[in-house]
């Protein structure tokens, strides 16, 4: 902790690499009088705060390095609590590393990785999970991922958790006074009303903590395997929904054979889209191995999306759906019914003039696809075939297919509604706008295990526990909660957070 209040650091806090500028940031007791020894131009250590000056900065050896712009921050009103002066030159390497050893000589000594806001921790500018969600918002690569991590940073999820703890704080300590008068046999903490509180901090802990999953995702991008048979039209929706022919299509079965991958942000979301081998039985070993890659990235997928080819025999397809929902029954699937375009004219078929638009939610509609040609389909499961070629699939076998959107990947017939249901199954039941979002495994981890002691308080008070017993399931779960915002803070969990991030930050 000494060290934080009187040593002074300095790091480049701007990108590796050549630019229009780049900042050095100096934090610490002596950063004004530091780089003023080096100024030319106004006095730094006279300067106010939150002021920019420009000027020269000269080396020890009284060389001129650069003409620069110096801003101060007096403390405590600066981002780390301390004196800060925020250089900026122009963004040649040399002038960088020159510029910082300069720097290190006069007497600052070089930063570590996240030292910066490790300080503005210390210095109480800002709480534990405030610092992550910076992390967060350093890294964040789309809307929705900045959105989140700035709420974190703004301290909406802080306010959350200190809400709870606070009721939590203030029934523990009714049960501690329990235990200075056990000897009294009285009761200062209502269990019945602990009870009620007690459950209700349970489905707020438990809401959060399921809401990470989609966090996750949105923060790293969210995975959507594209699957189905051979020339179903995978490769064909990947060039659709990116603008741009990304993969090879064409007519013979098996041309792709490795995943094809790229992103693409719909509605402020990151989407990775990833692009299969078509699934069939084959005795091609490359193909196999490519099969069995697309099989695997089903698994770890957050989203599948399923393209049913209507000139394929239905059976195969639907029993190759069938077998991943019973291996993954919580899988999140949309199913496509491609090839639409080629329906004869039915008045509940949609077209691309009276497609539903795309506002609407995912259907679970009749499927009723029709062939490429009037030749009849090979049909194993008894549906009949139509003169015109259509297949009616049974209402049995349709109403198991999930999401189901017709489409056309050559037309864009039910792209619209493709892109709502994909931002409705990324969020589920959680509103983004209304409800808080854990991104961070930390955090989920934390309040996983706070939500395991308050379920043992509510199952002590139940079945009439002491109240040693419940304090301690209680004094856990404030303790879990507090390690997220740093009301309790291990030194090694400091140690992990902030050796994740970037120098000069």
């Amino acid at each position: 902790m000494e060290q934080f209040e009187v040593n002074t650091i300095a790091a480049i806090s701007t990108p590796a690499g050549v630019g229009g500028i780049a900042v050095i940031r100096v934090s610490g007791p002596d950063a004004i009088s530091i780089v003023d020894g080096a100024w030319s131009g106004k006095s730094l250590t006279e300067a106010a705060s939150h002021t920019a000056h420009l000027g020269k900065y000269v080396a020890t050896d009284g060389s001129i390095l650069d003409e620069a712009v110096a801003t101060i921050f007096r403390s405590p009103a600066s981002f780390t609590g301390e004196d800060t002066v925020e250089i900026s030159v122009h963004g040649s390497r040399w002038i960088q590393r020159e510029v910082l050893s300069d720097l290190i000589r006069r007497g600052a000594r070089a930063a570590g990785h996240g030292e910066f806001t490790q300080r503005a921790f210390l210095n109480g500018k800002l709480d534990l999970a405030q610092a992550e969600g910076i992390a967060d918002l350093i890294s964040s690569s789309s809307r929705a991922a900045h959105d989140l991590a700035l709420s974190q940073t703004r301290g909406h999820f802080s306010r959350e958790l200190e809400a709870l703890r606070g009721k939590l704080v203030e029934f523990a300590s009714l049960l501690e006074l329990e235990l200075d008068f056990s000897e009294e046999d009285v009761e200062f903490a209502d269990r019945t009303n602990f009870l009620s509180l007690a459950n209700a901090l349970l489905a707020k802990v438990k809401r959060l903590a399921s809401s990470y999953s989609s966090g996750a995702a949105i923060k790293e991008g969210v995975p959507v395997v594209i699957a189905g048979v051979p020339n179903a039209g995978k490769s064909s929706l990947l060039n659709l929904l990116l603008g741009d022919d990304k993969a090879i299509v064409s007519d013979i079965p098996g041309t792709t054979r490795d995943t094809i991958e790229d992103t693409l942000e719909i509605d402020g979301v990151l989407y990775r889209f990833i692009d299969t081998a078509g699934l069939r039985a084959t005795s091609d070993v490359v193909e196999n191995l490519g099969i069995e890659r697309a099989r695997s990235k089903m698994q770890d997928a957050r989203i599948v999306i399923w393209i049913i080819d209507p000139t394929s025999p239905l059976p195969y397809q639907y029993d190759e759906l069938n077998s991943f929902l019973a291996a993954k029954p919580d899988a999140k699937v949309i199913t496509l019914l491609n090839k639409s375009d080629l329906q004869s004219p039915d008045p509940d078929t949609p077209t691309p003039n009276t497609q539903q638009s795309a506002d609407e939610s995912c259907t679970r509609e009749a499927v009723h696809v029709r062939a490429q040609s009037t030749s009849e389909l090979t049909n194993q499961n008894g549906s009949e075939t139509d003169p015109r070629g259509a297949v009616h699939v049974p209402s049995q076998t349709a109403s198991e297919l999930p999401n189901q959107i017709k489409f056309s990947a050559k037309t864009g017939l039910g792209l619209d509604k493709l892109k709502t249901c994909l931002n409705e199954l990324t969020f589920g039941d959680i509103n983004p706008d209304a409800e808080l979002i854990v991104t961070n495994a930390r955090h989920y981890e934390v309040l996983t295990r706070g939500a395991d002691a308050l379920t043992r308080a509510i199952g002590g008070i139940e079945t009439g526990l002491s109240a040693d017993f419940i304090a301690q399931d209680v004094r856990e779960a404030l303790h879990h909660l507090g390690t997220i915002t740093g009301t309790i803070t291990p030194d090694n969990l400091l140690h992990s957070i902030f050796s994740s991030f970037c120098i000069g930050k």
